[in-house]
């Protein structure tokens, strides 16, 4: 990786952007195609141990984030914020949309300014989309689902967009009892399909209910033992799966297929 060098900018110049659209006092770090490595741009001050996913498989949560894989940490709205400033963004938009007792649906468009990484003729236009339930906040945040639901959005559309593979604080499920393994919002969990995300899990989670009214994880498991006998669908790595969110998007989409044609 390269590094940029040291270059200190005070006032109004700190803002000031280079030909590369990159910001002149920012020591940036790079992949070795020459793209940015945003994740490493992500100060360990807002990067904390996912409680959820260390008590999921019996583990001691540690104290600080050093050491840990991505699926292990958490990062805090602070970080995307930073992150997104660092990008450069001409305008955020929400959409808050499905607004009714007890659920909101956010989508989050922002306009990212052109750097080195874009071509001029590419669309620097990225959108994603949250939700925020009853049943994936807590009592405190339920009196606030539309800012939740955006604010998830936020994150998600940030962290797609820049490639991060850390799930954000702002998007797990803050309900009591919740299962927050790696789960974004809902992904892991088990509550009623209206509190899933949209998300490839959650849309399995939701396909498994309505076509096999399967209700937990463990019933999922049970049918892939099932399929594995009929040679339906194999993989390995489903012995490592411990709630939804751990199946790969691409897994989750074969399995959809899967589900709804049986």
């Amino acid at each position: 990786m390269t590094v940029m060098s040291d270059k200190k900018i005070y006032g109004p110049d700190i803002y000031k952007r280079n030909e590369h659209g990159l910001l002149e006092n920012v020591d940036y770090v790079f992949n070795e195609d020459g793209s940015i490595d945003w994740r490493a741009m992500i100060k360990a001050e807002f990067l904390y141990p996912n409680k959820g996913w260390f008590d999921a498989r019996n583990k001691p949560t540690p104290k600080t984030s050093e050491g840990l894989d991505d699926k292990q940490l958490l990062i805090m709205l602070g970080g995307i914020k930073e992150l997104a400033k660092l990008r450069g963004y001409s305008s955020i938009d929400f959409e808050v949309n499905n607004v009714s007792d007890g659920y909101v649906t956010a989508k989050c468009t922002i306009n990212w300014v052109d750097n080195y990484e874009t071509a001029q003729e590419y669309n620097t236009t990225y959108s994603d989309v949250a939700n925020a339930t009853l049943a994936n906040t807590d009592a405190f945040c339920a009196k606030f689902l539309e800012t939740i639901a955006c604010n998830r959005a936020f994150v998600r559309c940030v962290r797609n967009y820049l490639n991060i593979h850390i799930v954000g604080a702002d998007e797990i499920d803050k309900s009591r009892g919740a299962d927050n393994a790696t789960s974004v919002e809902y992904d892991g969990g088990g509550g009623d399909s209206g509190s899933m995300a949209i998300t490839p899990s959650g849309t399995l989670e939701k396909a498994l209910k309505e076509k096999h009214e399967i209700e937990s994880f463990k019933g999922f498991k049970e049918l892939l033992r099932a399929l594995w006998k009929e040679e339906s669908y194999r993989n390995e790595e489903a012995a490592d799966w411990l709630n939804y969110s751990d199946i790969p998007a691409k897994e989750c989409r074969k399995l959809i297929a899967i589900v709804k044609k049986s």
